[in-house]
């Protein structure tokens, strides 16, 4: 293990120790909000110093095993102690750098998901209503809330754009790298002769903001519009002007959500997805210099991209940025993305730590 890596487990070791100490004193509990986030920080070093430990006692057992190879009777077991003592200090290693790597500070946040429908029409639309269908019943299956903040819908179903809030423990972390070009191939239900048509939306997934901290919106710098909320809803939605359209005049972002019978709420939505899309747009910009020095292919958000291909007539989707087909088409719709969204995740981690092995 390299000095550095060494030191750096060595100085959260210590950190752990003091963690714990602060835990349990009597007043831990005065100050809730240093005591969650000392619970917090607990809880993120706790599997660090966990596996630094086993790889202490590894070490140990190695120089007690050394000591007793001058036996002759104790020189078998010694050997096997010191070869099965290596074999697991080099697994702790390898999990210690994977454990290490920088965070992404987003990951356990709550997110916006915009669907937009591009070229195709209709089909575009019809094949948004899919992907959002597909990610809602993943959600589900993450016991994750999904919320409409606003939604355009086609004429023939589907929706030329969608956006909803999901909140939920590590909804971005799992959905980030969802951001991009996706692209539809198949037999559109409308079609007489039987030809493919492709199609294709584009996703974003944008970290829900900390309005605190994390972007000053300043009210002299935005227009907020009312008006009445279209599509179905009844009486109520022709009398009031509950709907709300935010323009922020520096970036010429805007947003709408007329999704709510409340005027107030619709407008505390908008202002959130609004904070969220000057927030990403603060991010791009970082990537973007960063890119110019080396590109994270995965990370890179980029939704010019195309990053994946739905092939239904082939029952396949392939993820264009890892080489990744999967011929299961109708579940990954049905929301059983894991093996998808875990393959990702996984060469991400793989892109970073090759990264570190450069810097290093």
């Amino acid at each position: 293990m390299k000095p550095s890596m060494t030191k750096k487990l060595a100085t959260l070791s210590e950190r752990m120790d003091e963690l714990n100490r602060l835990l349990s004193s009597e007043d831990a509990t005065s100050d809730m909000d240093n005591y969650r986030k000392i619970s917090r920080e607990h809880a993120e070093i706790t599997p660090i110093v966990e596996q630094f430990r086993a790889y202490q006692q590894c070490e140990t057992d190695i120089a007690e095993a050394q000591g007793m190879l001058s036996d002759p009777e104790m020189k078998s077991f010694a050997e096997e102690e010191i070869t099965g003592a290596k074999s697991r200090m080099e697994a702790i290693e390898a999990e210690l750098q994977k454990l290490l790597l920088p965070k992404d500070p987003n990951d356990e946040r709550n997110i916006f998901l915009e669907i937009r429908a591009g070229t195709g029409g209709d089909e575009s639309a019809l094949f948004a209503g899919d992907l959002f269908r597909m990610y809602s019943r993943y959600a589900e299956r993450q016991r994750w809330k999904v919320e409409v903040v606003s939604a355009n819908e086609s004429e023939l179903g589907g929706y030329k754009e969608i956006i909803a809030k999901i909140e939920g423990q590590g909804a971005y972390s799992k959905l980030k790298f969802e951001s991009g070009g996706h692209r539809v191939q198949r037999v559109p239900d409308t079609e007489t002769q039987g030809r493919i048509h492709t199609s294709a939306c584009t996703v974003a997934v944008l970290p829900e903001a900390d309005e605190v901290s994390d972007v000053v919106i300043n009210p002299a710098e935005i227009r907020i519009d009312t008006y009445r909320a279209s599509g179905a809803g009844g009486q109520h939605i022709n009398k009031t002007d509950s709907a709300v359209r935010i323009t922020h005049l520096p970036t010429g972002i805007v947003v709408e959500c007329q999704d709510d019978r409340s005027q107030h709420r619709n407008k505390a939505q908008a202002m959130s997805v609004l904070a969220a899309r000057i927030k990403d747009v603060q991010v791009r910009e970082q990537q973007s210099k960063i890119a110019s020095d080396r590109k994270l292919m995965i990370g890179s958000g980029d939704r010019s991209e195309r990053i994946r291909t739905y092939n239904y007539p082939q029952g396949r989707i392939t993820d264009h940025r890892i080489n990744l087909t999967l011929y299961k088409i109708d579940a990954i719709m049905q929301g059983d993305m894991d093996e998808l969204v875990n393959a990702l995740a996984s060469e991400h981690q793989a892109e970073l730590l090759a990264s570190l092995g450069e810097d290093n």
